[in-house]
């Protein structure tokens, strides 16, 4: 018997395998990146094939099988469905989506990486045209932070460490240059 696996996840991408089925690319709140299959996903008849979409953020049941994950099934959760609606947002979306394939390699949880990656895209949801770019790198900033790839400069500490609300897009812009300049050193070190 195996261990059903109940956690919620952000869909990152996906993959066509076989006549029907697909692989995912999921970063969860449990478990961290995950790598599973869905069989029969893309029939027609297939209840997950609305739920399961590329950059969705869903309820999921996983199950690990012996070389692979298995998803089992998947729930919306009604949360951030507009994003990928807006060209904008779902441009940004991407990018971060890419960043995080790249930056996190195999399961390890990071609920606090997770949590603060969802109360950011909120905040990128709703944000204007205008500051897409600035959450953008906010986004960035706080998941290389919560990698550890950020070190201890005081003075994005209260952009690290505050609530990831839209007031701090605000704050952000202030310091917008020591911002991208800290981001494009810790990317450089990464080596990826």
């Amino acid at each position: 018997m195996h261990h059903i696996y109940h956690t919620q996840g952000l869909i990152l991408g996906s993959k066509n395998y076989g006549e029907a089925g697909k692989y995912y690319s999921i970063f969860t709140r449990d478990l961290g990146m995950v790598y599973a299959s869905a069989q029969g996903v893309r029939k027609m008849s297939s209840k997950l094939r609305f739920v399961l979409q590329d950059f969705a953020y869903v309820k999921i049941d996983l199950v690990q099988g012996k070389d692979f994950w298995r998803l089992t099934s998947a729930s919306k959760t009604n949360k951030l469905e507009q994003i990928v609606k807006n060209h904008g947002t779902f441009e940004v979306f991407f990018n971060i989506a890419k960043l995080l394939k790249r930056l996190l390699a195999g399961i390890e949880p990071n609920e606090a990486l997770f949590v603060d990656l969802i109360n950011g895209l909120t905040v990128l949801e709703k944000a204007k045209a205008e500051h897409l770019r600035n959450v953008e790198a906010l986004i960035v900033l706080r998941m290389l932070d919560n990698l550890g790839y950020i070190g201890g400069d005081k003075a994005l500490q209260s952009i690290i460490k505050s609530p990831f609300e839209e007031n701090l897009i605000f704050e952000f812009s202030k310091s917008r240059s020591q911002v991208l300049r800290q981001i494009n050193k810790a990317l450089k070190e990464t080596h990826l």
